[in-house]
C-alpha cells in the first residue's frame, strides 16, 4: 500500500505549493482554492485587509489548516508503522508539518510577541516552544525514518516568528485593496524574504541584511511605513537554551531625515564623531551607523539631498560594510541593514551630476515604489472609503465609525470626484483630523494644475495669494537647482523652510514641461 493516495498526494503538492508562496501574491488565492474546492469562501478580487471584517480574509487559511492537519495526523500513524513513502513523499510530508505546525502555534506566538511586563514575565512568554518542540519530535523525528530535508527546529521556530510579523506589519498597515497597493504588499514581502522562501529558509536568511532597499514614490505615500514594516519584520535567531529571541530588547529601527538636518550634523548623526573634532564636538557620540545591531535597520530618508562628499562615505558602507566617525581614522564594521527613499527622480539627478551613479546602482538591487493616492482611486474607487475609515479609526479610536461617516459626508458633498489629493495619505489623515476638530477641511489651494504655463497665467490674472507666489517661486527655483542647499542660499532663507515649501505636485507639472 503507497503512503500516500493519489489524491493526498496531489493535495500536498498544491499545500506545499502554497506553503511557499508569496504570502500577498495572487497565487495564495488562487492555491487556497485548489485546496477547499465547494469550501473555498470568495474574499474580492484583491486579497487584503477588510476594515468591516478583519478576519473574513483569513477564513481560507484557517480552513486549509483544520483540513490539513487531519491529514498530517494521519500520515504520521502510517510512518509509526513503518509505511514506506518515496523521497518526494517524505518532502510533501514535510512540507505539511511545517504548515500545520505554524499554524497550531502561531496564536500563542503573536500573543508573546506583544507580551509586556517584568523580566519574569518576559522569560516565560516562549516557554510554549517546549509544546512546539514536542510536536516536532513527534512529527519529523520518527524512528526509523530519514526525512530529506535537514530542518531545524529553533530556526523553523524563528522563521515562523518572522513570518508572522511580517505579515502583521505589512497586512494591517498597508491599507487599500487596488492593485498598485496589492504589488506594494506583494514586493514588501520580496524585500524581506526574497522570491525563493526555500532558499530564504537555507541559507539567505543570514544575508538579506546585506542588501540595502531603496523605497521611492510620491511624498505622503508612506515610505517611512514601508520601511518600517521591512525593518521590524527581519529574521531574529532563537536561543532554546535561553528560550528567547536575540535582539528583541534593544532599539532596532534608527531613522534620520536627511533634508532636515545641514550636511555636518548628517555625517555626525549617521557616522559619528570624535570629541574635538570639529567646532562643538565636546565629546564623542556614536552615529546610527555604530549604535545600530545587526539585526537592525538604519533608515536614510530623502537620501537624494545627500550631499556628494557624504554619497562617497555611504557606498563605502554598502560596498565594505565599514564607516569612519568624523576625526577618526580607524575603521568601524556596521552590521546591520540600510533602507533609503526619496520622492526625487534619482535618474535627473545621475543625469545633472548631483546624485553618483554607483551609489544608486548600490541602491536599487532591492526597489520598491509607494503609489500615490490619486493612482489608487483611479484603480478603486472605493479604496477612498476604507482608507477614511482606517484612518478615523487611528485618530479617533472608539470613534472611528463615527467620524468616518461624517468624513465620507464632507467629501462627497465638498469635494468633486476625481480630487486628486495632491498630498497623498498624509493629506487624507489631515483631511480626517480636520474634520474632527472643525466639522470641515480646506485643501490647499492648487497654484498650478499646468505647469509654467498655468502659473504665469495665475500670476497675470492677480489670483494668487502671497503665500502662493511664494511656495510656487521656492518650487521653480528647486526644479532649476534640484538642491535644497543651493535653493536655500539663492533665496537667502532656511534649507528646512525650502524644503516646507516645495509644491510636490507642481514640481511634476514643471517637471513635466521640462521633458
Amino acid at each position: 500500500m503507497p503512503f500516500l493516495e493519489k489524491q493526498e498526494k496531489n493535495l500536498l503538492k498544491t499545500l506545499s505549493d502554497l506553503a511557499y508562496c508569496n504570502l500577498f501574491s495572487p497565487l495564495r488565492v488562487e492555491f487556497e482554492r485548489q485546496i477547499l474546492g465547494a469550501d473555498f469562501e470568495e474574499v474580492g478580487p484583491v486579497w487584503s485587509l477588510d476594515m468591516d471584517d478583519p478576519d473574513r480574509p483569513l477564513a481560507n487559511d484557517w480552513k486549509v489548516y483544520k483540513r490539513v492537519d487531519d491529514l498530517v495526523r494521519s500520515l504520521s500513524q502510517r510512518l509509526d508503522k513503518s509505511a514506506k513513502a518515496t523521497r518526494e513523499e517524505l518532502v510533501l510530508y514535510e512540507d505539511a508539518v511545517l504548515f500545520v505546525l505554524y499554524h497550531r502555534y502561531v496564536g500563542a506566538m503573536t500573543e508573546a510577541a506583544f507580551t509586556s511586563g517584568s523580566e519574569a514575565v518576559s522569560a516565560r512568554r516562549w516557554r510554549f516552544y517546549q509544546d512546539y518542540r514536542r510536536d516536532w519530535s513527534q512529527l519529523l523525528e520518527v524512528s526509523g525514518v530519514s526525512f530529506p530535508t535537514s530542518h531545524e527546529p529553533a530556526h523553523t521556530f524563528a522563521c515562523y516568528f518572522q513570518i508572522r510579523r511580517a505579515f502583521l506589519n505589512t497586512f494591517h498597515h498597508i491599507v487599500g485593496s487596488s492593485p498598485s497597493v496589492a504589488r506594494l504588499r506583494e514586493t514588501i514581502w520580496e524585500s524581506i524574504f526574497s522570491h525563493d522562501f526555500r532558499r530564504y529558509r537555507r541559507t539567505l536568511y543570514r544575508r538579506m541584511g546585506d542588501f540595502p532597499t531603496l523605497i521611492t514614490g510620491p511624498s505622503g505615500t508612506g515610505k517611512e511605513l514601508v520601511a518600517r514594516a521591512i525593518a521590524f519584520s527581519r529574521y531574529l535567531p532563537f536561543d532554546e537554551a535561553k528560550c528567547e529571541f536575540k535582539g528583541m530588547k534593544g532599539e532596532l529601527f534608527f531613522a534620520v531625515n536627511l533634508a532636515a538636518l545641514p550636511a555636518t550634523l548628517i555625517e555626525s548623526e549617521v557616522f559619528g564623531h570624535r570629541r574635538g573634532s570639529f567646532t562643538g564636538a565636546v565629546e564623542d557620540r556614536k552615529g546610527w551607523f555604530e549604535v545600530c545591531p545587526s539585526y537592525g535597520t538604519v533608515f536614510l530618508d530623502e537620501i537624494g539631498e545627500l550631499e556628494p562628499e557624504l554619497q562617497v562615505k555611504l557606498l563605502r558602507v554598502i560596498e565594505t560594510r565599514s564607516f569612519q566617525p568624523v576625526g577618526e581614522t580607524a575603521a568601524r564594521t556596521f552590521a546591520g541593514k540600510i533602507v533609503a527613499a526619496t520622492n526625487r527622480d534619482l535618474g535627473q539627478a545621475m543625469g545633472q551630476g548631483r546624485f553618483r551613479e554607483d551609489l544608486y546602482y548600490r541602491l536599487c538591487a532591492d526597489q520598491v515604489t509607494t503609489p500615490s493616492l490619486r493612482r489608487q482611486l483611479e484603480e478603486s474607487p472605493e479604496v477612498l472609503d476604507d482608507l477614511i475609515l482606517f484612518m478615523a479609526r487611528r485618530v479617533a479610536g472608539d470613534e472611528g465609525e463615527t467620524l468616518a461617516k461624517e468624513v465620507r459626508a464632507w467629501v462627497g458633498q465638498n469635494l468633486r470626484a476625481a480630487y486628486p489629493w495632491p498630498g497623498n495619505y498624509r493629506e487624507l489623515e489631515q483631511c480626517v483630523r480636520n474634520i474632527l476638530v472643525h466639522r470641515r477641511y480646506e485643501p490647499r489651494p492648487q497654484v498650478a494644475d499646468h505647469g509654467a504655463a498655468g502659473l504665469l497665467n495665475q500670476l497675470r490674472e492677480g489670483e494668487m495669494t502671497a503665500e502662493q507666489l511664494l511656495s510656487a517661486y521656492v518650487t521653480w527655483v528647486y526644479h532649476q537647482t534640484g538642491s535644497y542647499q543651493e535653493t536655500a542660499r539663492r533665496l537667502e532663507i532656511d534649507r528646512r523652510t525650502v524644503k516646507s515649501r516645495v509644491d510636490v505636485t507642481l514640481l511634476q507639472e514643471f517637471r513635466k514641461d521640462a521633458n
